[in-house]
């Protein structure tokens, strides 16, 4: 009786999702400037009557990685207000602080179920061609630069989906469920300070998902995910001495070939022989002039690990070698960690509930009980932070028939997704729960 209820209720609902969506892909926000997206959802979880933490409640300022500059959060804020977004909630986000979370407490004790959803966009340029659907049907992007090319507009969407319908179900529940809404996913950034605020250190049980990626099809759904890789971001700003290069080299110091050394050196760290160990540089700027010794340089480079051990071997090698190559130079080198996730992978147990969920449901056409990433997705803070605390987590992938590859311009996926994922989430949820 249950399911049926909820599939009724999740079909009347279809329209409405799929309109979030496209609402939150008009209106798309990068990673810490997501004030409109947050404010609408903390307006409807409250219509809701869901218990909504916000700002500082949910976001620790000290674990902030990678936050744009004052006046550009500013910019985003006004921006925001300008977008229709409540501009009381939206003062409340200053800063970045732009996660929200959704509490709704049953009616009977029980365990503390969290589910995550992902916000914010891409700094992508978005298609503007006859082929791509959001161009044709007036939903694209309204924000130049920016656009959900990776489906965190489905998630967000989802999500209130998934409000919407357990909203009504509170009488049957319990325990309780907590919405986690998070920012910055991209450049794996939002996630350690939710976690370092606490958010889900009462969870017994917690479950993510993503659209796509090794669910490359529709009807396809992998129950849980393996092998995600630990991962830390780091921007090194390297400052030396400006000289004239033919009057007096010997007074400069030179932060170009310092920049330039470690670049080659990184690239040389052994790898551990625990597990996969990988390391990038993707940046390196440098220098002001042909003839003038450089006295700036900054690199920007990530580590990657099997686990999170393999990774801090990464980084602290990582490290070793700026300082070196700095000080063979004669200058110094400033490091910032600008992003950072845990390695991890899914709990069976978890994941094959939520299987046996899913063959009731009848939904998909194929079951997968887990795949291997082999990259990173900062999901893991909260995995790590419950798995530690002896709850269970497991994170799901659906199948989508997509248009272009993740991050690409001409993304867009098969909306029938959204129903399908709400539904699931919710049978899931009263599995635990109810």
């Amino acid at each position: 009786m249950k399911k049926k209820k909820i599939h009724e209720a999740v079909t009347a609902l279809q329209d409405e999702i799929v309109n979030w969506r496209r609402d939150f892909h008009r209106y798309p926000e990068a990673g810490w400037t997501e004030f409109r997206t947050a404010a609408k959802i903390a307006e409807k979880l409250t219509m809701l009557g869901y218990e909504v933490k916000l700002g500082e409640e949910v976001i620790d300022k000290a674990a902030m990685m990678g936050v744009p500059s004052t006046a550009e959060l500013a910019e985003n804020m006004a921006r925001a207000a300008r977008q229709g977004g409540n501009g009381e909630l939206i003062e409340a986000m200053r800063g970045g602080l732009t996660g929200v979370v959704g509490i709704l407490r049953g009616k009977r004790p029980g365990p503390v179920l969290a589910l995550r959803f992902d916000i914010d966009a891409n700094e992508v340029l978005e298609a503007a061609t006859a082929t791509h659907r959001p161009w044709q049907e007036g939903f694209a992007s309204q924000n130049k630069g920016v656009m959900h090319a990776c489906g965190h507009d489905g998630h967000a969407a989802i999500g209130l989906g998934v409000a919407s319908v357990l909203a009504t179900l509170t009488e049957e529940l319990s325990g309780s469920v907590k919405l986690i809404f998070q920012p910055a996913e991209e450049g794996v950034r939002g996630a350690k300070a939710m976690v370092e605020a606490g958010v889900v250190d009462d969870v017994d049980y917690l479950l993510g998902m993503h659209i796509g990626f090794l669910a490359d099809r529709s009807g396809l759904l992998v129950c849980g995910t393996d092998g995600f890789l630990a991962t830390t971001k780091l921007d090194v700003a390297f400052k030396g001495v400006p000289a004239h290069a033919g009057a007096a080299p010997q007074e400069g110091r030179n932060a170009l070939l310092a920049a330039a050394n470690a670049a080659l050196n990184l690239h040389a760290i052994s790898r551990h022989s625990g597990g996969i160990s990988r390391i990038n540089v993707g940046v390196l700027e440098a220098g002001s002039g042909r003839n003038v010794i450089a006295d700036r340089a900054l690199l920007k480079l990530e580590t990657r690990g099997e686990t999170t051990q393999i990774n801090q071997y990464m980084k602290e090698e990582a490290l070793r070698v700026i300082a070196g190559a700095a000080a063979m130079y004669g200058v110094t080198a400033e490091s910032v960690e600008t992003g950072g996730a845990s390695g991890g992978s899914s709990d069976a147990a978890l994941a094959l509930r939520l299987g046996k969920v899913a063959e009731c449901q009848g939904a998909f056409e194929k079951l997968q009980e887990s795949g291997s990433l082999g990259a990173s997705e900062d999901f893991t803070c909260f995995l790590e932070r419950v798995q530690q605390r002896g709850g269970q987590g497991s994170y799901a992938m659906l199948g989508i028939n997509r248009t272009a590859g993740h991050h690409d311009g001409a993304f867009d996926f098969d909306e029938a997704v959204l129903a399908q994922a709400v539904e699931l989430i919710v049978l899931t949820a009263c599995d635990i729960v109810a």
